[in-house]
């Protein structure tokens, strides 16, 4: 991808083009991670195709294969300027790739709920020890499904040619309501299938931009998991806000200080969508994957917030926001509700931190006055307050074993 940015740009080209060099082989993606160097870019037959455009809007999925090339370009670019200047010169636009440390497979199974049944809610449930999940969405307004089984690699169900009976004697035991929904012939077709692979995170910045006719936006700009419907909302987000800025930059008058003839719209139009949506694609990226870290991290970035959120903006609804599930529904950027976030967190570490240390103050000043009544030193007294709450915590634990078996 060349992105001519001056009057003479590379190999001499009207610099009010994009030139596109698409050589059409079977290749795979250079890269220091395995699961990247696995990717296939594309399989056809061996030609090589130039193409001009005015605009190249690189929304290849999480393929990301336009978002490659400006990457290794802006590479090159850099590698090949004067190293005294290399300082001065803008950052590499730079594709992150996070490492993958909770993978997941699934495979899909249609179901049709019951008349009486709900048909515009979205159903989640969770088998013993999360071994696997099921999350099934409307796919119509007549009680259609599209349900994930969504589990690890190396699951006895996530292989290929699974015994039916397995997979039917799991539905029967985890997911009964579910199980019952589905006929035997629809078991067998999920049983013996393959699974799909779920997208790791991936985003691109420091811009959504390379010169000024090619953009990156969709998956190819952020990558995510599709738990939450964020994918697909974000890349409808981003051709809106593209739309916006194209017609905002469109109805710009001449007399503005700039000459907005329609040979200038589109590169201000690129540059002021990648002004826009750059820092939202490495929110929207960093956020997600925050939801799905695996073990004792899942806790700490998605169990703790979500408890946390709910009290302090139940306690004081003007100073905390609500959770992030409730932010993502308002009518806000995915980096006004990082930056929101981040702000609670600080206040409310800040909160807990103040209330721990005026309790042990307040307790401190407590054992002192024991002490000082009793006779005894601070540390007697503090055993002693010690082993009386170890008690009553034995007391009330035989007393509510009790009254369970009565």
């Amino acid at each position: 991808v060349e992105s001519n940015t001056k009057d003479n740009g590379p190999n001499d080209v009207d610099a009010s083009a994009v030139v596109v060099t698409a050589t059409a082989t079977t290749e795979t993606l250079a890269s220091s991670e395995k699961e990247d160097a696995d990717e296939e870019l594309c399989s056809v037959d061996s030609t090589s195709h130039l193409s001009r455009s005015k605009l190249l809007i690189a929304a290849d999925g999480s393929a990301r294969t336009i978002a490659n090339a400006m990457e290794v370009y802006d590479e090159k670019r850099l590698a090949n300027t004067n190293p005294l200047l290399r300082p001065f010169q803008s950052r590499p636009f730079r594709v992150k790739r996070y490492v993958e440390d909770n993978p997941r497979v699934y495979k899909s199974v249609p179901i049709c709920l019951p008349s009486d049944w709900p048909c515009d809610l979205n159903y989640s449930a969770r088998s013993t020890n999360s071994r696997i999940t099921l999350e099934a969405l409307p796919s119509d307004d007549k009680g259609n499904l599209c349900a994930l089984l969504l589990m690890k690699p190396d699951d006895e169900l996530a292989q290929a040619n699974v015994e039916p009976q397995k997979l039917r004697k799991f539905f029967d035991e985890e997911f009964p309501q579910f199980g019952a929904l589905i006929d035997d012939e629809e078991i067998t077709r999920v049983a013996t299938k393959q699974v799909s692979r779920l997208p790791s995170f991936r985003s691109v910045g420091p811009r959504l931009n390379m010169g000024d006719r090619t953009i990156v936006l969709g998956d190819a700009a952020h990558t995510v998991k599709p738990y939450y419907g964020l994918g697909a909302n974000s890349a409808m987000e981003d051709v809106r806000i593209l739309s916006d800025v194209i017609d905002q930059v469109s109805a710009m008058p001449e007399s503005s200080g700039s000459s907005y003839k329609s040979v200038n719209i589109i590169p201000d139009a690129v540059k002021l969508f990648s002004k826009r949506r750059s820092g939202d694609a490495q929110a929207l990226v960093t956020m997600s994957r925050n939801l799905d870290r695996p073990g004792k991290m899942f806790f700490v970035t998605f169990l703790a917030p979500l408890i946390l959120d709910g009290m302090f903006h139940k306690l004081a609804p003007k100073l905390f926001g609500p959770n992030m599930f409730e932010m993502f529904a308002k009518d806000l950027s995915f980096q006004q509700i990082q930056r929101k976030k981040r702000l609670d967190r600080g206040m409310q570490l800040a909160a807990i931190g103040t209330v721990l240390a005026c309790l042990g103050a307040a307790t401190k000043v407590m054992v002192r006055q024991v002490a000082r009544w009793t006779g005894q030193s601070q540390a007697v007294v503090s055993l002693a307050a010690i082993l009386l709450a170890v008690t009553s915590k034995l007391l009330l634990d035989a007393n509510k074993k009790k009254t369970e078996v009565a």
